[in-house]
């Protein structure tokens, strides 16, 4: 695969990659590779469908000449299973909204970017609606009461059934026809871009670029807004929310006439559609690919839901019932405010080391904690460009990523550490310490640090000391927010 891009590369450049280095991906099949030569870079993609491909550039392309921000495609391979898009960069929307969405308190310039994004939406779902062919759409079907049992029915198998609850299957089926046949009944002359929301969105000088709409159909332009303002990780507060959906339907009037009593009435009820389709796709991801960080997800996508039920009472009586059964299960709960999931007492700490220097000591007086060996991972100490840097920098992340390697160690990490966090807080337990150590405490033990600690921090909100023994840095994390942002640079 490295192979065909590389020669894809040269092809374009006349000059072979410098480097190739794999990035992560999350929900998406499609691998992507970072591919550099001198001060040149793009993106390259290996896809694993053409025709999927094929819609992806085709869009770029009308999206391009209407002026939508969207990545120049280079070059695509002659059996359209690979091509070269321009880099934009490593920061998402997402990523630039972390402090924030930590802290549950978003600053001026967030909620200005937040504006800036959602008021190109209506451009890219009306314009780009002009002159585009339906028919040439990845799924070409139209949003209608076909698609929507679809994704019902994705919520039902690969989440719901999950939960061991017990359900009448003919009544739930009865509410999801009825809710299929109110949804399908709103304007479908736009596009749905489908999966509009930040992870999507990467920020180039500040602007906002937008990629992944080659799964975009014929639909309304409920969808994309529910996406976007109710995405689950997000986390928006009310009245931000209320902001944002002003700030698009401000943006939609520009191309048409908007009754706002109506929009917001049916946009209830896609945020609400909207949410049961994520719940399925977080538990494909997460149950059965086991991507963690779909799993951590859930209990936000829940909490949206729980605000929704009153709403949906009325119309799908059984299936209300259903979800407030499903939602008060303790599993599916989340922090609230910032606080700790468990308002626990526990510290962790966790350390980065070099076993040249000995293993950390455990001033607890508890006799030490896991000490995991990175050793077997691909150093990057290895290669000079990476000797003056460390694991909390973009270059190594993006190296040890790009191999696959520590990926799975972590997951082991993670699933070790997980039992143990819950069992200690469970007993009232206060502290509990985690190492890493490498050759030279420098690339692959502060990478895993830091990685455990986002992990931990995110999920359970528990006060987390991180000492990067042989950097000299320290830094604290006390209910999801860094004390010390400066260290992360």
């Amino acid at each position: 695969m490295n192979e065909k891009l590389e020669g894809l590369f040269k092809s374009y450049t006349g000059a072979r990659p410098d480097k190739i280095i794999q990035l992560t991906s999350s929900g998406s099949n499609r691998i992507y590779y970072r591919i550099a030569s001198g001060d040149f870079s793009c993106i390259g993609v290996a896809g694993i469908v053409a025709e999927e491909n094929e819609v992806f550039c085709a869009l770029d392309r009308h999206f391009s000449s209407i002026g939508i921000n969207v990545p120049e495609i280079y070059t695509v391979s002659q059996d359209r299973m690979f091509y070269l898009q321009e880099d934009l960069g490593s920061e998402s929307l997402f990523d630039r909204l972390s402090e924030g969405r930590l802290r549950k308190q978003y600053s001026g310039g967030d909620i200005a970017l937040l504006k800036k994004t959602i008021s190109v939406l209506p451009r890219i779902q009306i314009e780009g609606a002009r002159g585009w062919d339906f028919s040439k759409c990845y799924h070409s079907l139209p949003f209608s009461p076909r698609t929507v049992i679809y994704d019902m029915n994705y919520f039902k198998y690969c989440f719901l059934k999950t939960t061991g609850l017990e359900f009448d299957e003919q009544k739930l089926e009865d509410d999801f026809m009825k809710l299929a046949e109110i949804l399908a009944a709103a304007d479908e002359n736009a596009f749905m871009y489908r999966d509009f929301q930040s992870r999507n969105v990467m920020l180039k000088d500040d602007e906002p670029y937008f990629i992944d709409f080659q799964g975009g159909r014929r639909g309304p332009v409920y969808y994309d807004v529910a996406s976007f303002v109710w995405q689950a990780r997000s986390d928006f507060p009310e009245d931000l929310k209320a902001e944002l959906v002003e700030t698009y339907i401000a943006s939609l009037e520009r191309h048409r006439q908007v009754d706002r009593e109506k929009f917001w009435s049916e946009l209830k009820l896609f945020v609400f559609f909207r949410t049961l389709q994520v719940l399925g796709a977080y538990g494909f991801r997460g149950y059965f690919e086991k991507k963690r960080h779909f799993l951590e997800s859930i209990p936000y996508a829940v909490a949206n839901l729980r605000g929704l039920l009153p709403y949906i009472s009325g119309l799908c009586p059984y299936l209300a019932s259903l979800l407030e059964q499903m939602s008060a299960l303790p599993r599916f709960s989340k922090p609230a405010g910032g606080a700790s999931a468990y308002d626990s007492c526990l510290k962790v700490r966790i350390f980065s080391f070099s076993y040249k220097k000995g293993i950390p000591e455990d001033a607890s007086g508890n006799g030490g904690g896991y000490v995991f060996d990175c050793r077997a991972i691909h150093n990057p100490g290895k290669y000079e460009q990476f000797k003056s840097k460390t694991g909390m920098d973009r270059e190594v992340k993006d190296f040890l990523e790009g191999r696959g390697e520590v990926a799975a160690f972590l997951e082991n990490v993670y699933s070790l550490a997980d039992a143990h966090v819950e069992k200690y807080i469970s007993r009232g337990f206060t502290d509990l310490m985690f190492c890493f150590g490498c050759t030279g405490g420098q690339h692959r033990s502060v990478y895993c640090a830091e990685a455990l600690a986002g992990h931990l921090s995110a999920k359970y909100g528990i006060r987390i000391v991180l000492d990067h023994r042989e950097q000299g840095v320290k830094r604290e994390i006390q209910g999801k927010i860094p004390s010390n942002k400066a260290a992360d640079q």
